[in-house]
């Protein structure tokens, strides 16, 4: 086992490089327990209104048969809260002893109500006590602390209450909903989040109650991280007892784009050892949420033992914001260009024009022409099978170098080395050469790769420990400071859709959010045989998860974000529906973020960063943002989406979609 990391700069997991779950202190939700030496609970979230009892128990009971541990329901107001009981009472009539938890927000009576009925209150300290309208707001270390008193005396009543019940909760800190207070004072950051908690933590605390989960949400990844990341640092350093985390990604989106986004944020915190209960927040069905959230915990339980990795002395990494690592720019590699994309193609032997749409290009055989989706791969690997036409413009290709040397031809083409290949060989491309290594062969390769500057890395492991067995090879990199581009390499050989993209949004995602990685390649290698038709498919799932992971980590945009809440009961109209007629009508926006949210809760907040917004604010009433500005206040939903793409044209970033 490495040594436990102890040191003033970085004190948030046990070890960077041997998988070690970090230990809290157990906390009791019912029947289930958190933390301690259980296993990682998987929770969801209803989306039926809470005075549907009988709609409420039925998708409950869906979730529960779908693998939910724990619910989670939204009590807005004291009727919702009251109706928990009749909720709770119905489930238990029919067999279920899931613990349930009352979700609040604005509202401490009824999070008081619902103490005494279910096994878990969910407080956001945000909007518990505190208010968001973007005002800054000017303290003076007085004035600050007469806000805290005042906190301690609206909070103070449901800590009693949740201590003398039994009742566990979870203070969950949302990134956007920090209120005008902690912005203020902490500004829209990470640390803001951790002390938003802490406060509310501190209260809890000075009346020995500890029965407490902490969670830091987001809907950027990179903030995520970050946030969860320095939160178990100032609980380390402040001296709090280890409280059990809740991880996930809020408002993520829907089917792959949402599976992708949990997963970078979600898994890169389960690669360090973080986590004792997950939520993954999709634009659909509860009961979909809970099978994804598994598969990303499964990944964990035989993750001992593993190969040894050599340990970390000095990260040169701080973990707690996004510092891309330095490096040379070769060709259209490293520097300040964005990720490349390579897609491996080396399965498919005499390639045509028309499979290549798999890789995101397109051939016009009237036109005689070549047309490129946002999805339009950098560069394909083709192995030993190369393209037998000519490349589509933009297009470059990857050879085995036994089959480069052989080439009659080498434009747009460049070679692909071994180990062994790269320090025999005599024959190298002038501008861009890819050298293939381990993890466990960079510090044997260093000597030779240190003053080229036509190289670019491909680094792949094998290591059951993935992420940081890559991770640690960066280091030794960086520790020598070499700064030739590398590129992420992954491999998961027959593997389902969602377990390819939950994989390799963790493997490559959590480097990324580090500043880790100028390309990611997701092989064929080790496929069993399929036919062309399920070569293809995969190719382009490899493609497309590719692009997603990318911008997952926010450190490529090629194509419209949704930054759409998950629903639940305060939803004012049907977010599914919703968000795939404004996808159908908006997903040709390159790099433009649209945030979609079922209500005020979280809206405004969550989607600061996006660059148009699209919030229930009354039943079949909407408000239009342009970034945190309102624009158009109760449209008439039917009219909604129109008005949003005028919004869009009239900004001038509106373009009509082209027919591929």
């Amino acid at each position: 086992m490495n040594p436990t990391i102890q040191t003033a700069e970085l004190n948030y997991c046990d070890s960077l490089t041997s998988y070690s779950r970090r230990k809290t202190i157990p906390v009791r939700v019912g029947d289930v327990i958190i933390g301690g030496d259980n296993p990682i609970v998987v929770q969801s979230m209803t989306t039926v209104d809470t005075m549907d009892t009988m709609g409420s128990v039925e998708q409950c009971i869906r979730m529960i048969e779908s693998g939910c541990q724990l619910i989670r329901i939204t009590a807005p107001s004291i009727k919702e809260a009251e109706n928990l009981r009749n909720i709770r009472d119905e489930l238990r009539k029919r067999g279920y002893k899931t613990p349930l938890v009352a979700d609040i927000h604005f509202t401490p009576n009824a999070a008081e109500i619902a103490a005494g009925i279910v096994e878990k209150v969910r407080i956001n300290p945000g909007n518990y006590a505190d208010k968001k309208k973007f005002e800054v707001i000017e303290y003076t270390d007085e004035s600050y602390q007469e806000e805290l008193a005042r906190i301690r005396e609206r909070f103070l009543p449901l800590v009693k209450i949740c201590k003398e019940n039994g009742t566990a909760m979870r203070i969950g800190t949302n990134h956007g909903s920090l209120s005008d207070r902690i912005m203020s004072r902490y500004g829209d950051t990470p640390l803001g989040m951790v002390e938003s908690a802490l406060e509310f933590l501190r209260i809890c605390e000075d009346e020995n109650y500890h029965d407490i989960v902490i969670s830091m949400k987001s809907s950027n990844t990179q903030v995520m991280v970050q946030a969860y990341r320095l939160l178990v640092q100032k609980l380390n350093e402040g001296g709090f007892k280890p409280y059990p985390l809740h991880l996930g990604v809020t408002e993520a989106g829907e089917a792959e784009d949402g599976r992708i986004k949990s997963a970078v944020g979600i898994g890169t915190l389960l690669e360090d050892g973080l986590g004792d209960t997950v939520r993954v927040s999709l634009t659909e069905d509860p009961e979909f949420e809970a099978p994804v959230a598994k598969a990303l915990i499964d990944r964990y339980i035989s993750r001992l033992p593993h190969a040894t990795i050599d340990p970390i002395e000095k990260y040169p990494i701080t973990p707690f914001e996004h510092t891309k690592r330095e490096s040379a720019e070769i060709y259209n590699f490293g520097g300040q260009n964005v990720p490349r994309v390579i897609t491996d193609i080396s399965r498919i032997d005499g390639i045509t024009e028309k499979e290549m749409k798999a890789v995101g290009h397109f051939y016009l055989p009237e036109l005689d022409k070549w047309k490129m989706n946002d999805l339009g791969c950098d560069f394909v690997y083709s192995g030993d099978h190369p393209i037998p036409f000519m490349l589509p413009n933009g297009m470059r290709e990857i050879q085995n170098f036994a089959t480069w040397e052989k080439s009659q031809t080498r434009e747009n083409i460049y070679p692909r080395y071994t180990v062994e290949e790269f320090q025999s060989a005599q024959d190298f491309h002038p501008q861009l050469n890819f050298l293939e290594v381990f993890d466990t062969q960079v510090s044997e390769v260093i000597p030779s790769i240190r003053n080229r500057k036509d190289l670019v890395l491909i680094l792949k492991t094998s290591n059951a420990h993935g992420m940081p067995a890559l991770r640690r090879a960066f280091v030794s990199l960086m520790d020598q400071q070499i700064q030739v581009p590398v590129v992420v390499k992954v491999s998961y050989p027959d593997q389902t859709a969602d377990q390819t993209m939950l994989y390799a949004a963790t493997d490559v995602g959590g480097l990324l959010v580090d500043g880790m990685g100028d390309g990611i390649l997701i092989s064929l290698e080790k496929e069993k045989a399929h036919t062309r038709e399920e070569v293809l498919e995969q190719i382009k799932l490899h493609n497309n998860v590719s692009f997603g992971v990318l911008q997952a980590a926010r450190t490529r945009m090629s194509k419209t974000e949704y930054i759409s809440c998950p629903s639940c009961g305060r939803t004012l109209f049907d977010l599914q529906e919703t968000t795939a007629m404004i996808r159908k009508r908006t997903d040709h926006l390159k790099g433009v973020k649209i945030g979609i949210m079922g209500c005020i809760v979280n809206g405004p907040g969550e989607m600061a960063d996006a660059d148009y917004g699209y919030v229930g604010s009354g039943k079949g009433k909407i408000t239009l943002y342009k970034g945190k500005e309102v624009i158009k206040r109760s449209v008439p939903s039917e009219k909604a989406v129109d008005e949003l793409i005028e919004i869009i044209r009239e900004d001038g970033m509106w373009s009509e979609p082209e027919a591929i």
